[in-house]
């Protein structure tokens, strides 16, 4: 009862001191409080930005280290399966570090497969097949060269070249000096100049010519 007296008491002032019926009174008390909170939000200062120890930090990445002439052996460890090791790849025997293009290179990349190899024979065919991730070039056809040169001047021009691959070159077996097995076939073709063969036939006294002399032919007279 008390707080009905109390309402009715209320409207009648605002209806005195404003001219305003209750319910016009507070649907403009409505709309003054909202617009107040659209203006004060347009004028509303940006949030202070974070602090940067919250901030992720990219570590820099270190200096491309110089390998000089490897094998392929020793070229597989740099397949990024160490991330303390730097990501490196091969393209025609020159071998270069993509160790800035990990997400594509390295492990769970797309190309992942073609690090710590010589992959010039897959990067021409474009094969992903473990039979074609190596060197050996020999027999492709010049659109696959002229792809493969592509390879080689994208790498060129992004990345750093570190060293190269050593090939395995046959080693033949070169004469030895003095070796006598040679000369002894030499030597037994080619005729003595200081003397004569020692298979040759030696002539008898017996079977010699004899010389005509004048003492020979007045010997054979007196016989006769």
């Amino acid at each position: 009862m008390v707080n009905l007296q109390l309402w009715e008491t209320f409207k009648e002032s605002i209806t005195a001191y404003t001219g305003l019926s209750p319910t016009t009174f507070f649907t403009v008390v409505a709309v003054a409080i909202a617009f107040y909170y659209v203006v004060s939000g347009l004028f509303e200062s940006p949030p202070p930005p974070r602090p940067r120890s919250f901030e992720p930090e990219m570590e820099p990445l270190p200096p491309p280290v110089q390998l000089g002439e490897v094998t392929e052996e020793e070229l597989k460890v740099y397949d990024g399966s160490d991330p303390k090791k730097p990501l490196l790849m091969a393209i025609k025997g020159q071998i270069y570090d993509v160790t800035q293009s990990r997400m594509f290179y390295g492990p769970g990349g797309p190309y992942a497969l073609f690090a710590g190899k010589d992959a010039s024979r897959a990067l021409a065919k474009m094969s992903f097949e473990d039979k074609d991730l190596t060197g050996d070039i020999s027999g492709l056809g010049p659109f696959e060269l002229d792809a493969l040169q592509d390879w080689e001047y994208k790498f060129m021009s992004k990345y750093v070249k570190v060293g190269s691959v050593k090939t395995s070159v046959p080693v033949t077996d070169a004469p030895i000096p003095g070796d006598s097995s040679e000369a002894t076939g030499t030597d037994a073709a080619r005729p003595l100049e200081d003397g004569p063969l020692e298979n040759a036939p030696v002539e008898s006294e017996e079977n010699k010519p004899k010389e005509v002399t004048a003492s020979t032919v007045d010997a054979d007279v007196k016989e006769e």
